[in-house]
């Protein structure tokens, strides 16, 4: 979950929020109703012990048994493949991959962080790092896993060197940008929601092992154990951060700062100003390797559903990796890097993906009738996956109502339009002429085969 949110999130909370109290306030809450939401997904990774995440729940919740094979059934759950693939998960890697170029670029103008670096440079950089990322994911599982863990030492790395930093500020009696308290809190609902926004995004993640359940070891004890664990550890770490950050910076100046942990390090840290770039730099690759390896698990299961072509269900003949789902994520990614306006692809994702979270919640409740009989190793007490509805609810309808956006149309829209490509080549499985020997085409390229063909299938 540790990320590129905590470094890119911060300013645009606290705009939205008004006031130094209040955004605090609201990264609790985002923490609390992510440990909630989290808790919630530990009863269906260990009820659905299925990769693939909200698809495989949306399947077993919406469209159980003979509904599967009717028109309606696998709706929800084509919708939301349609959705994270050509939306979701590629912008989740382009803003992750944004964030890593442009902290990178500032470790080498560490000395006037209010000077923006060459867009660019930014935007070749960030395509460097989809590709990089692409490559080790699709070269092998073990070295993405070891990658992972390398790269999770740094993001702590960053966190520990800007709350000891603020501590530090904190000790010498810098508590005056603290103590402006609820001073210019909103009264909007609407922005409140947005302000949301920014905040869920930093603690985006929280439902990735979903996504990985057929690959975990005792994902009945270890799934529910690292959420348990995680969540309110990265909340604490989130809140340290901030405070850290007010410790150091007036709600103006932070308001005012494109990169707000170089300014951090500007102020505290002197001629090793140079380190919070670095730190931020390896979080965020970090955290688009740990995107890229979820996010190709949901396209390859999607397609292994006959949700999407064939050949992204296909595995790699020797290094069985998904390489063409990880390199069609990638695809998209690249393309969504060209605009570069990381707070609209934030806002964006948050819209869009908190229906389908709500739609989870959803299928959960109906699973506790549909499933009653069903082995639970986990299970959450029903008024959490109800709140977690409910707010879900609010965050998508808030904001439309008090202050609606094209952007909000245009998801909508979005959504709607994958039914004109579920009813001919999903229910109707119809073909596009040529298919067969494009998907011929792609498994010698890629050397790729089905996953029925392998050996130990």
């Amino acid at each position: 979950m540790i990320g590129s949110g905590i470094f890119v999130s911060p300013k645009g909370l606290l705009e939205r929020t008004g006031s130094v109290a209040l955004s605090l306030i609201v990264w609790a809450s985002c923490g609390i109703l992510s440990l909630l939401g989290a808790l919630a997904y530990a009863e269906l990774g260990t009820l659905v012990d299925a990769s693939g995440g909200e698809y495989s729940y949306f399947l077993e919740g919406f469209a159980p048994g003979k509904t599967r094979r009717t028109w309606w059934g696998p709706i929800p759950a084509f919708l939301y493949a349609w959705v994270s693939m050509f939306l979701l998960k590629p912008s989740s890697l382009a803003i992750i991959c944004l964030t890593c170029a442009e902290y990178f670029v500032r470790i080498f103008n560490t000395g006037s962080s209010d000077c923006a670096p060459p867009d660019l440079a930014v935007k070749l950089f960030a395509v460097f790092v989809i590709i990089l990322i692409t490559f080790i994911n699709s070269y092998s599982v073990n070295l993405a896993t070891k990658v992972q863990n390398i790269f999770t030492a740094a993001k702590l790395l960053a966190i520990l060197i800007i709350v000891i930093g603020g501590v530090v500020k904190l000790a010498q009696g810098n508590t005056q940008y603290l103590a402006t308290g609820f001073k210019g809190s909103t009264s909007s609902l609407g922005d409140i929601a947005t302000a949301f926004y920014s905040g869920l995004w930093a603690y985006d993640g929280w439902n990735n092992l979903n996504y990985v359940t057929e690959e975990l070891k005792k994902p009945y004890t270890n799934l529910p154990r690292a959420i348990i664990i995680g969540l309110p550890l990265v909340t604490v770490c989130y809140l340290l951060v901030n405070v850290s950050y007010l410790a150091v910076m007036s709600q103006e100046e932070l308001l005012a700062s494109e990169t707000v942990a170089v300014t951090f390090g500007n102020r505290v840290l002197g001629w090793a100003a140079f380190l919070m770039p670095l730190a931020v730099t390896l979080s965020t690759f970090g955290a688009a390797n740990g995107t890229a390896f979820t996010s190709g698990r949901l396209c390859f299961v999607a397609a292994r559903e006959g949700h999407m072509v064939d050949v992204l269900s296909y595995v790699h003949a020797k290094k069985l990796t998904p390489s063409p789902a990880l390199l069609f994520n990638a695809s998209i990614a690249l393309l969504m890097v060209i605009p570069s306006d990381i707070g609209s692809l934030i806002d964006f994702f948050s819209f869009t993906a908190w229906i389908f979270y709500g739609g989870a919640m959803a299928a959960l409740i109906i699973m506790r009738y549909t499933m009653k009989d069903a082995p639970r190793p986990y299970k959450v007490p029903i008024f959490i996956p109800i709140l977690v509805l409910i707010i879900s609810v609010y965050l998508v309808v808030g904001p439309i109502i008090d202050s609606p956006q094209i952007e909000y149309l245009y998801a909508s829209l979005f959504i709607v339009a994958g039914l004109f490509f579920y009813f001919p080549f999903v229910y109707m499985k119809k073909s596009i002429p040529g298919m067969g020997h494009l998907t011929t085409f792609f498994q010698l390229l890629l050397q790729v085969v089905p996953t029925n063909t392998m050996p130990d299938a």
